[in-house]
Protein backbone atom coordinates (compact mmCIF):
# COMPACT_ATOMS: atom_id res chain seq x y z
CA UNK A 1 0.00 0.00 0.00
CA UNK A 2 1.38 3.37 -1.23
CA UNK A 3 1.21 6.36 1.10
CA UNK A 4 -1.69 8.04 -0.75
CA UNK A 5 -3.76 5.40 -0.30
CA UNK A 6 -3.39 4.77 3.09
CA UNK A 7 -4.06 8.09 3.38
CA UNK A 8 -7.27 8.27 2.12
CA UNK A 9 -8.23 4.91 3.71
CA UNK A 10 -7.55 6.38 6.98
CA UNK A 11 -10.38 9.19 6.11
CA UNK A 12 -12.78 6.48 4.82
CA UNK A 13 -13.48 9.23 1.92
CA UNK A 14 -14.44 7.57 -1.36
CA UNK A 15 -12.95 10.16 -3.83
CA UNK A 16 -14.88 10.84 -6.71
CA UNK A 17 -12.42 12.10 -10.15
CA UNK A 18 -11.09 15.71 -9.82
CA UNK A 19 -11.48 16.40 -6.43
CA UNK A 20 -8.58 17.55 -4.13
CA UNK A 21 -8.12 14.94 -2.23
CA UNK A 22 -6.62 17.19 0.82
CA UNK A 23 -9.52 17.53 3.34
CA UNK A 24 -8.96 20.63 5.76
CA UNK A 25 -9.37 19.89 9.13
CA UNK A 26 -11.73 22.54 11.29
CA UNK A 27 -10.23 24.41 13.89
CA UNK A 28 -10.81 23.95 17.22
CA UNK A 29 -14.25 25.32 18.27
CA UNK A 30 -13.80 28.18 20.85
CA UNK A 31 -16.04 30.46 22.86
CA UNK A 32 -16.40 34.05 21.19
CA UNK A 33 -15.68 37.50 23.09
CA UNK A 34 -19.60 38.04 23.89
CA UNK A 35 -19.65 34.17 25.32
CA UNK A 36 -16.65 34.44 27.74
CA UNK A 37 -18.18 37.99 28.78
CA UNK A 38 -21.02 36.39 30.05
CA UNK A 39 -20.00 33.63 31.51
CA UNK A 40 -17.12 35.66 33.51
CA UNK A 41 -20.73 37.92 34.53
CA UNK A 42 -21.89 34.55 35.94
CA UNK A 43 -18.97 33.46 37.66
CA UNK A 44 -18.50 36.71 39.31
CA UNK A 45 -22.31 36.76 40.03
CA UNK A 46 -21.74 33.21 42.04
CA UNK A 47 -18.48 34.26 43.74
CA UNK A 48 -20.41 37.24 45.08
CA UNK A 49 -23.65 35.25 46.30
CA UNK A 50 -21.04 32.93 48.00
CA UNK A 51 -19.48 35.85 49.97
CA UNK A 52 -22.74 36.87 50.95
CA UNK A 53 -23.67 33.72 52.73
CA UNK A 54 -20.63 33.17 54.14
CA UNK A 55 -21.49 37.07 55.37
CA UNK A 56 -24.77 36.12 56.79
CA UNK A 57 -23.44 32.82 58.69
CA UNK A 58 -20.75 35.24 60.11
CA UNK A 59 -23.74 37.47 61.54
CA UNK A 60 -26.10 35.15 62.76
CA UNK A 61 -23.30 33.22 64.66
CA UNK A 62 -22.29 37.02 65.66
CA UNK A 63 -25.89 37.22 67.39
CA UNK A 64 -25.49 34.19 68.67
CA UNK A 65 -22.20 34.74 70.63
CA UNK A 66 -22.95 38.25 71.83
CA UNK A 67 -26.30 36.92 73.09
CA UNK A 68 -24.17 34.27 75.01
CA UNK A 69 -22.20 36.68 76.13
CA UNK A 70 -24.85 39.14 77.59
CA UNK A 71 -26.14 35.84 79.48
CA UNK A 72 -22.97 35.08 80.59
CA UNK A 73 -22.16 38.52 82.27
CA UNK A 74 -25.75 38.63 83.48
CA UNK A 75 -24.73 35.41 85.31
CA UNK A 76 -21.32 37.20 86.63
CA UNK A 77 -23.50 40.17 87.93
CA UNK A 78 -25.88 37.66 89.86
CA UNK A 79 -23.17 35.48 91.78
CA UNK A 80 -21.63 38.49 92.64
CA UNK A 81 -24.57 39.79 94.53
CA UNK A 82 -25.19 36.70 95.90
CA UNK A 83 -21.62 36.13 97.25
CA UNK A 84 -22.49 39.97 98.87
CA UNK A 85 -25.51 38.40 100.24
CA UNK A 86 -24.03 35.55 101.44
CA UNK A 87 -20.82 37.61 103.15
CA UNK A 88 -23.50 39.73 105.01
CA UNK A 89 -25.56 36.71 106.19
CA UNK A 90 -22.06 35.14 107.30
CA UNK A 91 -21.26 38.04 108.93
CA UNK A 92 -24.36 38.38 110.91
CA UNK A 93 -23.50 35.28 112.61
CA UNK A 94 -20.19 35.47 112.90
CA UNK A 95 -20.81 38.60 115.25
CA UNK A 96 -23.48 37.16 116.90
CA UNK A 97 -20.86 34.16 117.87
CA UNK A 98 -18.01 35.84 118.91
CA UNK A 99 -16.30 36.03 121.92
CA UNK A 100 -16.46 40.11 122.13
CA UNK A 101 -20.28 40.06 121.40
CA UNK A 102 -20.79 37.52 124.32
CA UNK A 103 -18.71 39.73 126.76
CA UNK A 104 -20.82 42.81 126.18
CA UNK A 105 -23.87 43.92 128.67
CA UNK A 106 -27.33 44.53 127.56
CA UNK A 107 -28.06 48.08 128.57
CA UNK A 108 -32.01 49.18 129.36
CA UNK A 109 -33.06 52.78 129.30
CA UNK A 110 -32.40 54.82 132.15
CA UNK A 111 -34.45 57.07 131.84
CA UNK A 112 -36.29 59.34 129.45
CA UNK A 113 -35.61 62.75 128.23
CA UNK A 114 -38.31 65.69 128.40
Amino acid sequence: MTYSSSLAMGRRRYVKRNQNTVSVASAAKTLGPISNTIILILLACMIGLLYLTQVTKTNSYGYKINSLEQQQSDLQNKKADLEVASARLQSLERVSSSAVAKDLVSVSPSGTLR
